[in-house]
């Protein structure tokens, strides 16, 4: 069951945007996603929020400085996914041009879990090419309370950067930068793991400029080269882009399409078969971060950090060929996974998920001991999105315990949820943590289903029904003279992503043709009115298309929900409008 509803917008908001001199249907789009002052629109870097406004920020830059000048040994503890990668590779680039000895050691996922564990502590203290004196956590640490103890005890300084929920307790490290830690006034709540550690390279650069580290002959860093990698890495995340993540995403997406990002995301867009001219978040969060991310995935996340660490050409499209082998693999694992899946759930159709007559589950927790651990996250997406109810996936870990990665949806707070249940059930959870969207655990394989059974209990709960219900939110109707290419130009040029989804319009259309392409696309001509030659009504017939879909043909007469593209071939752009769903329309 589904229900489609037109975004809403203050009317003040629009005036002042109109008054701005801003498009009215961009302004009508910008109003209904909380857009109430044109200042929100400016995306120069002189409107980030200060770096001082991230507590201990600056304290741990001085801290960061008398470890440079005191030659300690730093090593960066990353994390496996794209925003873990990129944080890494930032703090590796700026550290290193700040003059420090740094590396960076990415724990085995399969072998030692999430974050600073012990046994990634008493890994780094006997397997690294030095005894580090500093550990930086990149993208996690914020849950590492026995991990951190146990670089205490082993004499290992700990500066914890994260953006994650904290717990109860919070690590004793020496210094921590979170935005969601207690007491910290930074408004970006939702800045990735790669903006934090940015941050920390701007308050850092700021303390070496005042001690007078660049007054001589040594060029001071210009750090915006980085933040090619702060917008791959902010939109892999799926970060909410409020304004000041849009700040870092659009800065970043500039360079790129001027050429200018590292020799990594390059290689990255080479083997995407992309345009870096034509770079949007589109390629970030779809093509470049799901082949990063397959190395932490299926092998080593290693891997993916070097790709955009190097400033060999040839050495990063090498690992990006490597990378694009790993993503296909993760393809076809994921499709023998998803099978499984459906096959197992084949009894549960949506129907039965959303009618509050039955008995059906609000939740879905599933568990195959043949599924593989890196590919269970988006497994449970995909069975998210199909079902639309929070979703928990397990696969086999170590020592009898199964590890878990859980997909939520609008107005079900996953991590909060998983509280519940480990307050609830003392000792069932493991491990856990994450987002509201997005988490992740640990049980003992045994605990399968009673865990199911109390996280069904605590959904129950929490939800309805009735809050299952799929809600597909649009911009509403375009007149014809509006469905043009230069409004789906500026479209493209805007950051669209989490929290500011990109613009989609709903619409009455004449199937005028149909074919398919490709063996699995649907190519359309649509007319917006019916054809009146008399009168000269609809001039206007747009090319369409439909992507995955193959039979039966679609009927006369459509109702559909559209974006508008650009579709650039042989160097001629045509408008295009991208159908994401439609029903016969109702006469």
């Amino acid at each position: 069951m589904q229900k489609i509803t037109v975004r809403n917008y203050v009317p003040q908001a629009f005036n002042a945007l109109i008054q701005h001199n801003c498009h009215p249907v961009l302004a009508r789009i910008y109003a209904a996603r909380g857009i109430v002052n044109p200042d929100q629109l400016e995306t120069d870097l002189s409107r980030l929020i200060p770096y001082e406004n991230l507590r201990n920020n600056s304290l741990m830059a001085a801290f960061l400085a008398d470890a440079i000048a005191a030659e300690k040994r730093l090593l960066i503890i990353a994390d496996y996914d794209s925003d873990g990668a990129t944080a890494c590779a930032v703090g590796i680039r700026a550290l290193r041009e700040f003059g420090a000895i740094v590396d960076y050691l990415v724990p085995n996922r399969f072998k030692y879990g999430y974050g600073l564990t012990p046994e990634i502590v008493q890994f780094a203290a006997n397997n690294t090419a030095a005894y580090p004196d500093v550990l930086i956590t990149v993208d996690n640490g914020i849950a590492s309370v026995e991990g951190v103890s146990e670089a205490n005890r082993l004499g290992m300084q700990v500066l914890i950067t994260d953006h994650h929920l904290p717990g109860d307790v919070l690590p004793d490290a020496f210094f921590i930068i979170n935005p969601n830690q207690p007491g910290c006034n930074f408004s970006s709540k939702s800045i990735a793991g790669v903006g934090v550690m940015f941050y920390l390279m701007l308050a850092l650069r700021a303390e070496l400029r005042k001690r007078g580290a660049f007054a001589s002959t040594k060029r001071e860093p210009n750090l915006s080269n980085l933040l090619d990698l702060v917008a791959l890495g902010t939109v892999a995340d799926v970060a909410r882009l409020d304004d000041n993540n849009r700040i870092l995403v659009q800065q970043g997406l500039q360079r790129i399409r001027k050429g200018k990002s590292c020799a990594g995301i390059s290689a990255l867009l080479q083997v995407a078969k992309r345009n870096f001219k034509q770079t949007s978040t589109y390629e970030l969060g779809f093509l470049l971060g799901p082949r990063l991310n397959a190395a932490g995935r299926l092998d080593d996340m290693a891997l993916g950090i070097e790709c955009l660490i190097t400033d060999d050409l040839y050495r990063a499209e090498q690992i990006a060929l490597q990378l694009d082998a790993l993503n296909r693999q993760r393809r076809v694992i994921e499709e023998s996974m998803r099978d499984d899946a459906l096959t197992m759930l084949e009894k549960i159709t949506e129907k039965e998920c959303l009618e509050s007559e039955t008995n059906a589950p609000l939740s879905l927790s599933l568990f195959n001991p043949n599924w593989h651990q890196g590919v269970i996250g988006i497994l449970a997406s995909r069975i998210k999105d199909k079902f639309h109810c929070p979703v928990i996936v397990f696969a086999p870990g170590n020592n009898d315990e199964i590890k878990g990665s859980g997909r939520s949806i609008h107005g079900f707070h996953l991590r909060d949820a998983l509280d519940l249940v480990s307050k609830r059930h003392p000792g069932l959870l493991l491990k856990f943590g994450g987002h509201s969207a997005a988490a992740g655990l640990t049980i003992s394989a045994s605990n399968f289903s009673r865990f199911r059974d109390a996280f069904e209990e605590v959904t129950k709960a929490l939800l309805t029904p009735a809050d299952l219900m799929r809600v597909i939110e649009t911009d509403g109707n375009l007149d014809e003279s509006e469905i043009n290419i230069e409004l789906a130009k500026r479209l493209a040029d805007q950051v669209w992503g989490q929290g500011f989804p990109y613009p989609t319009f709903q619409a009455h259309f004449y199937v005028e043709n149909q074919r398919i392409v490709g063996d699995k696309h649907l190519k359309l001509k649509l007319r917006k009115r019916i054809l009146d030659t008399e009168n000269n009504k609809s001039n206007y017939i747009y090319d369409g298309m439909l992507f995955f879909y193959h039979t039966p043909p679609l009927p006369r007469i459509i109702d559909a929900i559209y974006q508008m593209k650009v579709n650039e071939y042989s160097g001629e752009a045509k408008l295009q409008l991208i159908l994401d769903h439609w029903t016969p329309a109702i006469q």
